[in-house]
């Protein structure tokens, strides 16, 4: 017998709780797709998972209670539910009325592993749960933008890291404006991914390292400790302005750090930072302001804008980076 604490007032199962009717739960191919997904990207709202499924067939409806299925049920050959729902979610205004995000389950990781599905360069950004969930929710907007462009192709970090046979972490010295000396800190983006374009002339690339920025570190620090703005342009001035990064990713090919931020406000001031340190103007740090993540946050829908629209540039012209 399912336990009524289990139920809301109307006898439907809470959103947070997994509540399993002993039901047997065998993984389709959606499923597999579903989880993989989550697993390179971090947690997702269900909008995104629902579009990454679209050409699996189902409707909408069978799809969100297929969904629900993963999450509750835990009759599975792999012990246990494949899906979670972060609880995070719900500590935010109005959260029964957002869509609902998911993430990987403990079942669902042992599923990838047996599989041999499971790719340890995959793991999602560290930190704060909400940073991560923007970071998932950024990757994946681009993925999908780009599945549904004829001449793009999406390139996934465990692809680049793989074949360079490295981590994102990387130890890059840099000068100290304020002391003269050099100081060396480890540079890991919170994300990497590549996009592959198919020209006239032939197949061109670009990579890409992300940082989300949720206004919760400072412009400046007097102790390059504590990361801040000044540092991150300090170290990508070295790490891409002077080409360490194709060493590290055994790249030929330009990358670019997307900065992803959640106010307009902040992004200006983070281009003066940027025009103060390169008065020539800075050609590789882009920025763009997604306001879903501010606060209080909703749990966001596919932004196609983050392949799609402007990319702004310290003394430079916007790009547009889904053109070769």
């Amino acid at each position: 017998m399912v336990s009524a604490a289990a139920h809301d007032a109307q006898g439907r199962r809470k959103r947070l709780q997994s509540t399993s009717t002993g039901k047997r739960v065998r993984l389709q191919e959606r499923d597999w797709w579903w989880l993989q997904v989550l697993h390179e990207h971090g947690p997702l709202s269900s909008s995104f998972l629902l579009q990454f499924a679209a050409d699996l067939g189902a409707s909408e409806k069978r799809a969100k209670e297929r969904l629900t299925d993963l999450f509750n049920e835990d009759n599975t050959v792999h012990g246990g539910a494949y899906l979670m729902r972060p609880p995070q979610q719900f500590q935010t205004l109005d959260s029964r009325y957002n869509q609902l995000v998911y993430d990987v389950g403990e079942a669902g990781v042992r599923a990838l592993k047996e599989a041999g599905r499971y790719r340890p360069a995959s793991l999602p950004a560290s930190g704060p749960w909400l940073h991560r969930f923007m970071v998932s929710s950024v990757t994946a907007s681009i993925q999908l933008a780009a599945e549904a462009h004829p001449q793009l192709t999406y390139i996934s970090a465990a692809d680049i890291l793989e074949r360079a046979e490295a981590e994102l972490s990387y130890p890059v010295e840099f000068a100290d404006p304020a002391s003269g000396g050099r100081v060396t800190k480890a540079l890991k983006p919170d994300a990497l991914f590549g996009l592959q374009y198919e020209t006239e002339s032939g197949s061109r690339y670009r990579f890409f390292v992300v940082e989300a920025d949720r206004s919760t570190e400072p412009y400046t620090s007097r102790h390059f400790n504590r990361k801040s703005v000044l540092r991150n342009v300090l170290q990508y001035r070295e790490y891409v302005g002077r080409g360490r990064y194709k060493q590290h990713l055994k790249l030929t090919a330009p990358l670019l750090v997307l900065m992803v931020c959640t106010d307009e406000k902040r992004a200006e001031r983070m281009q003066q930072v940027v025009r103060e340190q390169s008065p020539g103007g800075n050609a590789y740090l882009l920025f763009q302001t997604w306001a879903h993540f501010a606060a209080p946050f909703r749990p966001p829908y596919p932004n196609a804008d983050l392949l799609h629209g402007q990319w702004e540039r310290a003394g430079h012209a916007p790009l547009l980076i889904d053109q070769a």
